[in-house]
This record gives C-alpha cells, structure tokens and sequence, in this order.
C-alpha cells in the first residue's frame, strides 16, 4: 500500500524507536505516541490506515483506546501489542473489536504480514459490488455495510469477514481450522476461543432481536449460515 499511514502507542522508547524505524524503512509513515492521552489529541488530529496499540501505557490503556477508536471507526485495522499472552488477555482485546494481537516479544516482519494481511483484505472486499441476500439479511461487499430487516448493522473488519465468509459457504458446515486460515490468515492454534468469540460477537449483532436465527453450530464439525 502506498503512503500506509500508522499510529503507534508504546511506551517503551526502543521498541518504539525500532518498530517505527522498520515501519518506515518499508515505505510506511510511523507517528509514535507514547500515552494515552496523547495517542487521542493525535488520533483526533488525523486519519490513519492502522493502529498498533500498547495495551499498558499511562493516562490511558491501549484497550480503552481501542474501545474510543471503534465508536468511531468500525473497520480500520487494529493491531494489540502486549507482554502478556494469556487468552483472558487476548479476549479483552478481542472484546473490544481488536483485529489482531501480538504477544512481545515479536518479530518485526510478523508485525509487517499481519499489517498487510489485514489491509488485502480491506481493500480486496472494496473491490468487490456483489450483494449477498439471506432472508432479512443484506451484505453490500463493496460498502462493506450489513443491515437485517432494514436496520444497519455496525461491525469489525474481523466480524465482517468472517460473516461474509460463512454466508458465502452457501449452508456448508465450517470448521474452526478453516475460519482461523482464511479469515485470520494463520495455522489454527487448539488453544485458543477466537473463532468462538468472534461468532458470539456476530450472534449478538445478526441475530439476538430476531426471530429467525442465522448463524449456527454444528457440535465437533463446526458452523454455518442458513440458506433458508
């Protein structure tokens, strides 16, 4: 991508020094921040393309951060950087609409292929003019906009991936292993619930105040979408 534009929020002087020093030896623009507060007086300042976020900085944490960036901004990719490695860590993150989470320390072109990953994509679905109709369900691809029963529906890069890509399955059942390489881009790891928590994300969103339930499980196989 030409001229990315990223915001990083790192605490740490030399990690961020050296984050932003590879960042921008690849072509990006790297503005660094180094708390809470000022990541907000920045971000209310200017557009980015991506936000790599430290979860434990002054003023104001890293998940507080990316629980203000998705009031505003349901699709820009985010990226959760933190020591910690636990699921109940990463679930936080996850809970609060992260796209991604990488557990220091890290390889710097891991960071770089996630960041891609997530833009393909992005723009991949831009490209695209189809739209997909389930019941009361629309997905306009090229707008990247839902809306069941003529309310729209406000998701996360992530939950609209993952949707289109259940719905586009036509009723076949998927497994965990083939959400996690497709819509996450990774080898399935058994010890981790994103796909669930993901789907429990677009449950509450697709169908909680709707009678007709759309998204399903399969006990040990997977999930799938009703064609109906």
């Amino acid at each position: 991508m030409i001229d990315m534009k990223i915001l990083l929020l790192e605490d740490d002087l030399i990690l961020s020094a050296e984050v932003s020093k590879f960042l921008e030896n690849k072509g990006a623009t790297c503005t660094k921040v180094y708390s809470g507060d000022k990541f907000q007086e920045v971000y209310e300042q200017n557009k980015f393309d991506v936000y790599l976020l430290d979860i434990n900085v002054p003023k104001i944490t890293g998940l507080e951060i990316c629980s203000m960036i998705r009031k505003k901004e349901s699709l820009v990719p985010i990226i959760m950087i933190s020591a910690y490695g636990e699921f109940s860590d990463k679930k936080m993150a996850y809970k609060r609409f992260a796209d991604d989470y990488l557990v220091k320390p890290f390889h710097f072109d891991e960071l770089w292929l996630k960041i891609n990953s997530l833009l393909r994509r992005s723009f991949k679905d831009e490209g695209l003019d189809d739209v997909i109709s389930i019941d009361n369900l629309i997905i306009n691809k090229s707008q990247r906009k839902v809306t069941r029963g003529g309310q729209e529906i406000t998701l996360t890069l992530k939950e609209f991936q993952l949707l289109v890509f259940l719905v586009e399955a036509q009723g076949r059942i998927l497994s965990k292993q083939q959400i996690s390489e497709q819509v996450w881009e990774h080898n399935f790891n058994t010890n981790t619930n994103t796909v669930e928590v993901y789907i429990n994300f677009l449950r509450k969103k697709i169908d909680k105040d709707f009678d007709v339930k759309l998204i399903h499980t399969r006990s040990g196989f997977g999930y799938y979408v009703s064609t109906i």
